[in-house]
């Protein structure tokens, strides 16, 4: 048997994937993410957690946010059923980066505060997730701040056992899920084949169709929540020799009508919240990546391990609007990018040294049937990403090793139409910032293999986009964003300390950590009131604070194929921000700040079957900022309230081919939000899932 994370994890005791593996194979799965090198997660000098294939297949989640509810440090709020968002550390939306094969999802449009942009990753496309928590700017450059999640992408299964013509193998799988709580049908269909050792491909194509879920016992059916999406991807590799391969990949997602609907007047009040007045509020999202990648492995000398990536990413939003008076409205943009990176490590003699550049280029069109001048960001605008980085892993001691890293990162923007609200014409403009971040961490073996201690300090950074500099939108209940101009980088320092411990029965990980906020780009009210009776908001660089917590996770196997697991975690923030219109700064907490969340579960497992039983729950959010306590539509008056749900679930492999999973999840049917979500979880859900593999 070997150790999992648990499907619905929330924090602070249940186990990384990683650590689990290596708890029961003492072969632990290695994770590229953390240090730009392969490496074991005990070896890691950061709290990282790993989800595996498996374990996203086995939490039944539907969108790749939700696959992240339970890593440590980790809250997914869900505005709406296809718009999750998770906050890491207590930052999310543009504060958090998101790579896929190394390339960044973010772009220059990305709001701040939960946005929906992670959603339009398939979950079906990933073969695993690697989570960095903290700051990884020396690394992968701005936005990396409360931390960084990796989507590694499933390639080409070279396992099958059916053979046909010269050494070529091939194999199909075709996977069913059904839901009771959205009555929701999930298709997915995969073709692989190899020639050789040499080359291989995978395709694979999904549809998923949600009808409106239904809430707990006291809400019941949700109206306006339902959406469909369709995926596909294809990815093909070729190893040029034996320590060289060449990747081409091509994915492709499509969310039609996805409703934020605690703005329309379909939302149901919960716990005193309020509605919204739009009849019709809906999003599509399109989103298509295609990218050559050149990997290199043990080839010695300055360039003994590389990695070479280009890309082009195209990523397109449509709001379409009905007002509550009948007014009818479109606005949305395409993103364009463009995007390079080469990575090398070497073995110097004193240690491992890592270093490379990236470079990333948007171009944005931006279009609004009620603005001419722009849509919700600038229209004709292109935003640089430009940076370089050198980092070196050494041996202080036999038992002692040292990272120590540093990034030079330049940003700039050219925006040729932008709305001036003083004037209510169009203008241009054109900015730039640089900054440095630094890095340096340590692992100490205080029983090597078994219990190590790591920490040290690690700089983020942000660099405003356009959505900070050029936002015309609304914002969160009853705001609206004009653009912002002037606004300067974010800074962090994250100070950490923490814990690991491997045996041949249990694995565990405990995590303090501070980090130092300076400058953080908040929405300050003008004092004015637009035309539909929202009111006017703009940015500045007034966010000073700090964010402190503790995140542990331990799973512990118990004999006769019984595991238990556990968590918790604890995150509290306070930062500068503008509570009213006046020029007058007060210390207020984070916006939709975590609770303390904790799970305690169980699950048994042989070759052929497994089950699990998890009871998950929050306390109650009522420490809020004056921006929690003006987004009525989400947040009830006082707060979010605490919960406590159970689930079960568990699998059966029948036959050689063929595979059946259950889950009956909210088991008491409770009503329950994750607070600064728009709508309720899920009430008292059957879900059914069978996979056909040969």
């Amino acid at each position: 048997m070997t150790l999992r994370s648990p499907p619905v994890l929330v924090v602070l005791l249940a186990v990384s994937a990683s650590a689990q593996q290596a708890a029961d194979e003492r072969t632990p799965t290695t994770l590229v993410t953390a240090t730009s090198e392969l490496q074991d997660w005990i070896e890691a000098p950061y709290s990282t957690s790993v989800i595996a294939a498996e374990d996203l297949a086995r939490r039944f989640a539907r969108t790749t946010p939700q696959a992240l509810a339970g890593v440590p440090g980790t809250s997914v709020q869900e505005t709406g059923n296809g718009q999750g968002s998770p906050y890491l550390r207590g930052f999310t939306g543009y504060q958090t980066l998101m790579l896929i094969d190394g390339i960044r999802l973010n772009n220059s449009v990305f709001r701040s505060g939960p946005n929906q942009y992670w959603s339009t990753v398939d979950p079906f496309s990933i073969e695993r997730l690697e989570v960095v928590r903290g700051p990884s700017s020396v690394l992968y450059g701005s936005d990396a701040i409360g931390g960084t999640v990796n989507v590694l992408t499933r390639s080409p299964d070279t396992r099958s056992a059916n053979t046909t013509g010269q050494g070529f193998r091939h194999g199909e799988r075709l996977h069913y899920r059904f839901a009771s709580a959205d009555t929701s049908d999930i298709v997915r269909a995969e073709l692989s084949g190899t020639w050789g050792q040499e080359t291989g491909f995978l395709l694979g194509a999904d549809g998923k169709w949600f009808d409106d879920v239904s809430g707990g016992r006291d809400t019941g059916t949700q109206r306006n929540t339902g959406y469909d999406e369709w995926a596909g991807d294809l990815k093909l590799e070729h190893n040029l020799g034996p320590n060289t391969r060449l990747v081409l990949l091509h994915q492709r997602f499509q969310q039609d009508d996805a409703p934020r609907t605690h703005r329309t007047l379909f939302a149901e009040s919960f716990e005193g919240t309020t509605v919204g007045t739009d009849r019709r509020h809906d999003f599509d999202q399109d989103r298509s990546l295609t990218y050559v990648q050149l990997h290199g492995e043990q080839h010695g000398g300055a360039f003994d391990s590389f990695h070479a990536s280009v890309s082009w990413h195209d990523q397109e939003e449509v709001l379409r609007r009905v007002s509550g008076g009948g007014s009818a409205s479109q606005q949305g943009f395409d993103v364009e990018t463009l995007g390079l990176f080469a990575y090398a490590s070497a073995d110097l003699g004193h240690g491992r040294l890592t270093y490379g550049a990236d470079y990333y280029r948007d171009g944005v069109d931006s279009f609004s049937s009620t603005q001419p001048i722009q849509g919700p960001v600038a229209d004709d605008a292109s935003y640089d990403l430009l940076g370089a980085f050198v980092q070196d892993e050494f041996d202080v001691s036999e038992r002692t090793t040292l990272t120590l890293g540093g990034r030079f990162n330049y940003a700039g923007v050219d925006a040729g139409s932008v709305f001036d609200p003083l004037t209510a014409s169009a203008t241009d403009l054109e900015d730039d910032w640089s900054a440095v971040a630094g890095s340096a961490r340590f692992l100490h073996r205080l029983e090597p293999d078994a219990l190590h201690l790591f920490g040290g300090l690690s700089q983020g950074f942000r660099a405003p986009n356009l959505s900070d500099l050029t936002r015309l939108d609304s914002a969160r209940s009853n705001e609206f964003e004009i653009p912002s101009p002037g606004l300067d980088p974010e800074y962090t320092t994250n100070y950490e300390l923490g814990l690991k411990a491997l045996s041949a029965r249990a694995a565990k990980q405990v995590t303090l950590f501070y980090t130092d906020v300076r400058d953080l780009i908040l929405r300050r009210p003008t004092g004015n009131v637009n035309g539909s009776g929202q009111f006017e908001v703009v940015k500045e660089n007034v966010g000073d604070g700090r964010i402190f917590g503790l995140e542990a996770e331990s799973a512990v196997r118990v004999g006769r194929g019984w595991e238990l697991f556990g968590g918790a975690t604890f995150v509290e923030g306070k930062v500068d921000t503008f509570p009213t219109s006046a020029p007058v700064t007060d210390e207020e907490y984070l916006d939709k700040l975590m609770p303390f969340t904790a799970q305690l579960g169980t699950r048994w497992e042989d070759e052929q079957r497994w089950f699990e039983f998890v009871a998950q729950g929050a306390g109650g959010a009522d420490k809020l900022s004056t921006a929690d306590t003006l987004d009525t539509q989400r947040i009830p008056p006082g707060g979010t309230p605490g919960y406590v749900v159970f689930h079960a679930r568990g699998g059966w492999r029948i036959g050689q081919h063929l595979a059946l999973e259950v889950g009956l999840e909210n088991l008491l049917d409770e009503d329950y939000r994750v607070h600064g979500s728009g709508l309720n979880r899920p009430g008292r859900s059957l879900i059914v899932g069978l996979t056909l593999a040969r």
